[in-house]
């Protein structure tokens, strides 16, 4: 199931690597950073024929090693999940919920992280069995929207993403995230501050 998937995956470090827009060797560099770092999962977003190399050798470095799993995120129509399904995504991620991508996401086998914004979105993705749902955009909706959300959905478990950096992690954290995702802003050094 999609919630123990991601339960499993973010219990030690609770972050996630975004890896957007990068060439393949850079992709690869990022990678390999975030293992070092005890990242277990590392997305990277399906932007069309431009991402697909990047999105292989991610996929294909990740293969052999045990502790990191490498997913699509922008996974928005089951003609994006057909083709990182093919390429080898071990997982999916969206900006929002879409139902009929989110469920064929899971009859594949590939637990899937819809992004929600709204109270009517956590509700709506919750009853369709995701626990676990992305934040998105976090730096716009704050750490006091995920308090605030937590309140009357003390199920769901939240990956707080967009505008996340070292200066904000921990305060998504403290306010009841139970993980962070690191887009632009990843570092190494970015994890310390979720390490203090």
């Amino acid at each position: 199931m999609p919630a123990d998937f991601f339960e499993r995956h973010l219990v030690v470090t609770p972050a996630m690597v975004i890896l957007r827009g990068h060439d393949m060797a850079t992709t690869l560099l990022l990678c390999r950073a975030a293992y070092a770092q005890g990242v277990a999962l590392i997305e990277v977003p399906w932007h069309g024929e431009e991402s697909r190399k990047s999105l292989i050798a991610a996929v294909d470095w990740a293969r052999p090693l045990a502790g990191v799993t490498v997913g699509a995120g922008t996974v928005v129509s089951r003609e994006v999940l057909d083709e990182v399904a093919e390429i080898g995504a071990r997982f999916t991620v969206a900006p929002g919920f879409h139902p009929e991508v989110a469920a064929a996401s899971v009859e594949r086998g590939l637990p899937h992280l819809p992004g929600v914004a709204t109270g009517t979105e956590v509700g709506t993705a919750l009853a369709a069995g995701f626990r676990w749902q992305k934040a998105f955009p976090a730096s716009v909706l704050t750490p006091a929207w995920i308090t605030a959300l937590r309140a009357p959905f003390p199920g769901v478990r939240f990956v707080a993403t967009g505008g996340i950096d070292a200066g904000n992690a921990r305060s998504f954290l403290d306010a009841g995230a139970r993980a962070v995702s690191f887009g632009s802003s990843f570092t190494p050094e970015a994890l310390s501050a979720l390490r203090n």
